[in-house]
């Protein structure tokens, strides 16, 4: 198999589940000391994650300001400042009829951890949730994800440079490895990916009755008010669909806006799209990121061509290059329904600019595609906010902007149904990672 033989993962695991009662019993000075450490080597190796990020998906360098490497740092800044709070017993009042003296919930570890890397975000979506499994005073066994192989050495390399095997181990390989991670019984699962093998991860886990968080995905739409600013809507749709290509699971998937819109709209997306990705009439490749690999080009490539064979027409962009797996930012409108790119998360540089008379026709569609990760509410109206709160359903809403409510640090982060199981970030990734133990004492 990959880099490393069965023996030896199940020697990995034998040591972590022999060690977890120690680290369990470390106190918030120790987890912070390790948090600390894995910090410190973060911001010394800066250039060197910038480098491998460019150098596996061309994305944009961008030093210590680099999104994925504070994401990390944020992750790692609130967990030092909250985790002495976080760890304390939290004191509920007690049933009088009961004559409880003392009632309170433990966050105790889960336990041995397995966390699979995601390639989109192949940095900060293995340090992220790493931080709150150690955080929670969990062991750990990472597997970045191969096919950033240069992010994926050197995430290992700073896995191992901070932490004790014992501790946090980190094994390098592709699907064979994964397959045989996940015949461990472990005591949690975290994964970052699609939804289909996030299908594959919970059959697995069930076979050990294995708890998990799946952060996957799913069609995100950005729903316009009449009266909204086409100006400000047409901009944030491009910034939130295009960035990293559309590579991201909180990207805007698709845009509604009213019928009498729809000109205007696609006049500033159109001319949004050039000043961000051309100059002179070019496409800046550096501002964009390239397709992953030749099979999801070509998965991208089929929901173009299969839009527009039934009707769908390209109002900018279109042009591919395969050579380099690049896809120019596009805008379709008059997408049929039914086809394949209003079916699947698109995760892709393609954006449907879909129109409508009622809300009626939009909550329909959002039902028959299932549960999105994120949903963006553009409106001025208190009424309107409230009516697609009331008949939709997601993971998270952001009303007026693109993704803030995963920035909030004091909002739980996650999916539900086919777009994840479980809370991240912070103090909920911490109780996420976390056995809430409830106590009684008569």
């Amino acid at each position: 198999m990959d880099h490393i033989d069965i023996e030896g993962i199940q020697r990995i695991f034998a040591c972590q589940r022999d060690n977890r009662q120690a680290v369990k019993n470390t106190n918030a000075d120790q987890r912070i000391a390790k948090l600390k450490a894995l910090r410190q080597v973060i911001v010394d190796r800066v250039d060197e994650i910038d480098d491998a990020l460019f150098q596996d998906l061309r994305k944009q360098r961008l030093g210590i300001n680099h999104y994925e490497i504070q994401s990390v740092l944020g992750e790692i800044d609130t967990a030092i400042d909250g985790l002495h709070e976080w760890m304390k017993p939290e004191v509920v009042p007690a049933s009088p009829q009961l004559g409880g003296k003392k009632t309170y919930i433990r966050y105790e570890p889960r336990g041995v951890c397995l966390l699979f890397g995601p390639w989109n975000f192949p940095f900060s979506l293995v340090f992220a949730p790493l931080v709150q499994i150690i955080a929670a005073g969990n062991t750990c066994i990472v597997k970045p994800n191969e096919m950033q192989p240069t992010v994926s050495a050197l995430s290992a390399e700073i896995i191992r440079s901070v932490f004790d095997e014992q501790d946090v181990a980190v094994v390098e390989g592709g699907v064979p490895l994964a397959n045989a991670l996940l015949e461990l019984p472990v005591d949690h699962i975290f994964f970052t990916g699609s939804p289909a093998v996030g299908k594959h991860i919970m059959a697995a886990a069930a076979k050990n009755l294995t708890t998990v968080t799946l952060e996957l995905g799913g069609k995100c739409p950005m729903i316009v008010d009449q009266g909204c600013d086409p100006m400000t809507v047409a901009g944030m749709a491009v910034g939130g669909r295009f960035r990293n290509a559309g590579q991201l699971c909180l990207s805007v998937d698709h845009v509604w806006v009213p019928e009498e819109m729809l000109e205007v709209f696609v006049q500033i997306a159109s001319a949004v799209v050039d000043k961000m990705f051309y100059v002179d009439g070019e496409l800046n490749k550096s501002e964009l990121s390239r397709m992953v690999d030749a099979r999801n080009f070509q998965r991208v490539k089929g929901h173009l061509d299969d839009a527009v064979a039934r009707g769908a027409s390209v109002v900018k962009g279109g042009q591919l290059d395969e050579e380099d797996l690049t896809i120019h930012p596009t805008l379709l409108i008059n997408v049929p329904l039914d086809s394949t790119i209003m079916q699947d998360e698109i995760f892709g540089p393609l954006l449907p600019i879909l129109t409508y008379k009622n809300r009626e026709d939009i909550y329909r569609q959002i039902d028959a595609t299932g549960k999105p990760l994120a949903m963006y509410i553009f409106s001025d109206s208190e009424e309107f906010v409230e009516d697609v709160l009331e008949n939709t359903s997601s993971g998270g809403v952001t009303v007026n902007s693109m993704m803030l409510h995963y920035m909030e640090k004091n909002l739980p982060f996650g999916g539900v149904n086919q777009s994840g199981i479980g809370r991240c970030k912070g103090v909920y990734g911490f109780r996420e990672l976390s056995n809430a133990r409830s106590v009684f004492e008569a």
